[in-house]
């Protein structure tokens, strides 16, 4: 797309080329120290997170990027500090997740392509993003993905009042054709991207997601931040997270700052030829697909969607189209990209 930036008909936010965001993105990067490769990753991985329909992990991250005190410590490049022919363990020099992250990446496709299999865990990075991203990247490389990671404690325990967990995302990749199928989710009822998002345009949160700082529930953003996010489905989703966090410390979480409640990173990829022949697992996880979506559907169901179905379809529309910003977030990276 070529056509110049203007306003959204409602006045409420900015609409940009992919080109223009891509490039707004990167003076930001650029802005808070980061070299044009750096800068470039980060804008795309960022970027790709407003394609796919996820404002809150998209642009609007350069903010808390350009708040956090850990951007403005030293950073050193991506180190490998521990290795097998299968694995890697690797420092991530203080350098944000949404680069860092791409680059243990890249290290877990180089090592499954060359054993077959990959275990790569990363420490001493923050704000990784959307995960679904990382795990798309290995599944369209040909691996079967599973990648997850802790983050410094903004969630209560199922039945707590404070928070002691991270969000604790986890995402899978599965190869496919057109597509992989990806399936991503935080194992908190809300992203804290989204908290802060609403804490930055003055929304309030949907209910039962929250609590403030008593441990009473709130929709109040701010009062959230300070007090903690809820584990989603109860019981289950405090497990699922316990165990993130838990094994993340696979990847270095507590070797930074000597805590086990930080950021930690795991990637395991492996070639599906390893367990059968690659075509017969494209075909059976085609069928699949094709049944799950053939199921009867109730009444107000307009079709069955697969994982990440809809954000593939929005990222093919929004490249089309161009993107929507809300205007005071515009209004606040362009005056860091200034």
């Amino acid at each position: 797309m070529n056509r110049a930036r203007t306003a959204n008909p409602a006045g409420s936010g900015v609409t940009l080329t992919v080109q223009e965001a891509a490039a707004l993105g990167e003076r930001v990067a650029r802005g808070a120290g980061y070299g044009a490769e750096e800068a470039r990753i980060i804008a795309a991985n960022l970027l790709d997170a407003e394609l796919c329909g996820y404002p809150a992990l998209g642009l609007a991250r350069l903010l808390s990027i350009a708040e956090d005190p850990r951007a403005r410590e030293q950073r050193t490049p991506v180190t490998v500090v521990r290795e097998t022919p299968v694995s890697a363990l690797l420092d991530g020099g203080n350098n944000v997740g949404v680069y860092a992250v791409h680059r243990a990446a890249e290290i877990t496709i180089e090592k499954a392509r060359a054993s077959g299999i990959a275990l790569v865990g990363m420490h001493n990075s923050f704000f990784s993003g959307r995960t679904g991203r990382y795990a798309e990247l290995v599944a369209r490389a040909g691996f079967v993905c599973l990648h997850l990671n802790s983050t410094d404690p903004c969630v209560t325990a199922h039945g707590g009042r404070a928070a002691v967990l991270g969000t604790n995302p986890i995402s899978f990749g599965l190869p496919g054709d057109p597509d992989p199928v990806i399936f991503d989710m935080a194992t908190s009822a809300i992203a804290r991207s989204e908290v802060v998002l609403a804490a930055r345009l003055g929304r309030p949160l949907p209910e039962g997601v929250a609590v403030d700082s008593d441990g009473r529930l709130t929709r109040d953003a701010v009062a959230a931040l300070a007090g903690g996010i809820l584990p989603f489905g109860g019981h289950k989703g405090f497990g699922l997270s316990l165990m993130v966090q838990a094994l993340s410390l696979l990847g270095g979480a507590a070797l930074p700052r000597g805590s086990v409640q930080d950021f930690g990173f795991l990637f395991l990829a492996f070639d599906p030829g390893l367990l059968m022949p690659p075509a017969d697992f494209a075909r059976q996880s085609a069928e699949l697909i094709r049944a799950v979506k053939a199921t009867p559907r109730q009444p107000e169901a307009a079709e069955i969607r697969i994982p990440s179905e809809r954000a593939f379809s929005e990222r093919r529309r929004r490249q089309r189209e161009g993107l929507v910003v809300e205007r005071a977030l515009h209004d606040k990276l362009q005056a860091l990209a200034g």
